[in-house]
């Protein structure tokens, strides 16, 4: 698989998709149910792969690895270290799988990749002068901790009633609906979230932490001060308050505790070899890195077109990034 037969290079050797970024036929008006449904099951598209993959993964820990709800109705360490352990387990697994194919074992080079050259070596910005090792200190020793909490505190609250559990033997409807809401739900929370830590007091004491990492890679996901990770997984609990259940939750938990590895991988795609590829889907991420102002969130719900911070790929989007500056910069 060759790259130019899908995008281009510039004079800086920045990778260009052909195609410009775009948040599919969900919110169009009016709708075009042909192209909805091609959306919505087709591949790459709303379901496959990634939140699909997502779902999996928290239906399967929820059934197979997490203890009994019953278990959860006092805060006691068993269960809430059990709960710690398979959280560590999947992010090691999970961040360690994509970077080690991408960044330390470099199985496609540079091909796909947005910024061609490779994080250094060496940073003073960093703990430790390195990249990678900042990254995974932030990630291991807030991120964890504080994501495991609020699945803690979520499973608490469904097992006590204090928030109303679905049964989806009884409601299996509305289970299924959910399925499918949850990830724009984190969509919208993620895009005001990540508007609150671009405040410029929040910015400077907390999230320029995170935008240390221009040139982003796998670890760099969760690399957050431990403020802008009380923030961000926040809507783990907001999910469980309304009328769900621990599946939902964990599909929340899910995305934002793994999802931030292929949001930060720096590539268009995973090439498998041959003919077949993988969008990791992350350029909006990508040049939210890059350019700043714009895209604080990506996906299905067009909130960054309604906000006027979306940025397509385009130079079409450059030449609005700079108006919008130089409009700003004049009122000051």
């Amino acid at each position: 698989m060759n790259e130019t037969d899908f995008g281009t290079r510039d004079a800086l050797g920045e990778y260009h998709p052909k195609d410009p970024i775009s948040y599919g036929p969900l919110f169009t008006w009016p709708p075009r149910p042909g192209k909805l449904l091609t959306w919505l099951f087709g591949m790459p598209g709303y379901i496959l792969p990634w939140n699909l993959v997502m779902t999996a993964i928290a239906a399967a820990v929820w059934l197979f690895l997490y203890p009994p709800i019953t278990e959860m109705t006092a805060f006691r360490f068993g269960w809430i270290a059990q709960i710690a352990v398979i959280n560590y387990a999947l992010v090691l697994v999970w961040y360690g799988a994509w970077h080690g194919w991408l960044y330390t074992l470099r199985r496609q080079g540079t091909q796909f990749k947005y910024n061609r050259t490779w994080p250094k070596l060496k940073s003073a910005v960093f703990l430790f002068g390195k990249q990678n090792a900042d990254n995974m200190v932030w990630t291991l020793a807030s991120g964890v901790p504080i994501w495991t909490a609020y699945v803690v505190v979520a499973l608490y609250l469904y097992a006590n009633g204090y928030v109303t559990l679905l049964n989806p033997a009884d409601h299996p409807i509305w289970f299924g609906v959910l399925l499918f809401v949850v990830p724009l739900l984190h969509e919208a929370h993620f895009f005001f979230a990540h508007r609150l830590v671009h405040v410029p007091f929040l910015y400077r004491h907390f999230h320029a932490l995170h935008h240390k990492n221009v040139n982003p890679a796998p670890w760099s996901g969760l690399s957050m001060h431990p403020v802008e990770h009380l923030i961000y997984f926040s809507s783990i609990v907001m999910v469980a308050a309304i009328y769900s259940h621990p599946i939902h939750m964990m599909s929340v938990a899910i995305r934002t505790g793994l999802g931030p590895a292929i949001g930060h991988t720096g590539f268009d795609k995973v090439d498998l070899g041959g003919d077949r590829s993988v969008d990791a889907g992350v350029r909006a991420h990508y040049l939210h890195h890059k350019l700043f102002e714009v895209n604080y969130s990506d996906g299905s719900v067009p909130l960054d077109k309604w906000f006027g911070s979306f940025h397509d790929g385009t130079p079409a989007s450059d030449d609005r990034l700079r108006e919008r500056l130089k409009k700003r910069a004049a009122k000051r």
